[in-house]
């Protein structure tokens, strides 16, 4: 994504209105429940952006170092701290060695990314446990409505499917994945607050996707 100064102060401000406060809760929850990390694991946040989720996985109890290519967005997330550790890096060339962090997670900066499967490569070479990615679900009413709009100009959809084509030649192959939908209804309103606390996240149909892949164990 390339971002201006003031594109990283506005996406920034995004995560402080009503709406956008809820559904990175509603985001935030269901990678953690899927994740399920130990206190004090480390995670690498892959595309941080402005370090919103990567603060908000340092606040979980995680020891989170963030990595982004745009320089706007990079000064921002740095200003904003968080105890997070910051460095310049693009997902498709990560500069850490092998196995070098408990987890790995990309929240909605693979679906900006054109090779994901030699992004999700990258990610996989320096977890020792376990990726997450947080996607956008093109099997949800938000992409009926904002695809190729505002924000989303230019943001590619996923699906599982997707995911399923970019693991194929991952080495070692997973040993389990986990995944679930939540932002069913991205309006933020009252009907949507509701909803959200009855319809499953196996149900598929929320705007954001979050798959877990699970490295397999070495004796």
């Amino acid at each position: 994504m390339n971002h201006s100064a003031v594109d990283a102060a506005a996406y920034e401000a995004w995560y402080h209105t009503p709406r956008g406060e809820w559904i990175a809760g509603c985001e935030l929850r269901l990678m953690l429940r899927l994740l399920q990390p130990a206190p004090g694991a480390s995670l690498l946040d892959v595309g941080a952006g402005t370090g919103h989720f990567s603060r908000r996985f340092a606040a979980a109890g995680l020891v989170v170092t963030g990595v982004e290519p745009d320089a706007a967005m990079l000064a921002r997330a740095r200003a904003l701290d968080g105890g997070v550790r910051y460095l310049e890096g693009r997902a498709e060339a990560l500069p850490f060695p092998d196995r070098s962090f408990d987890h790995v997670a990309a929240v909605t900066s693979l679906c900006f990314v054109s090779e994901p499967a030699r992004a999700l490569a990258e990610m996989w070479r320096v977890a020792r446990k376990s990726v997450l990615l947080g996607l956008l679900n093109r099997h949800s009413l938000l992409y009926l409505y904002k695809k190729g709009r505002g924000g989303y100009a230019g943001a590619r959809w996923d699906t599982t499917a997707d995911v399923c084509r970019w693991i194929a030649d991952l080495d070692p192959a997973p040993a389990t994945s986990r995944h679930g939908t939540a932002v069913h209804l991205p309006t933020g309103g009252p009907l949507a607050r509701r909803l959200e606390r009855w319809l499953p996240p196996r149900l598929g149909l929320g705007a954001f996707l979050a798959v877990v892949l699970e490295k397999p164990r070495i004796p």
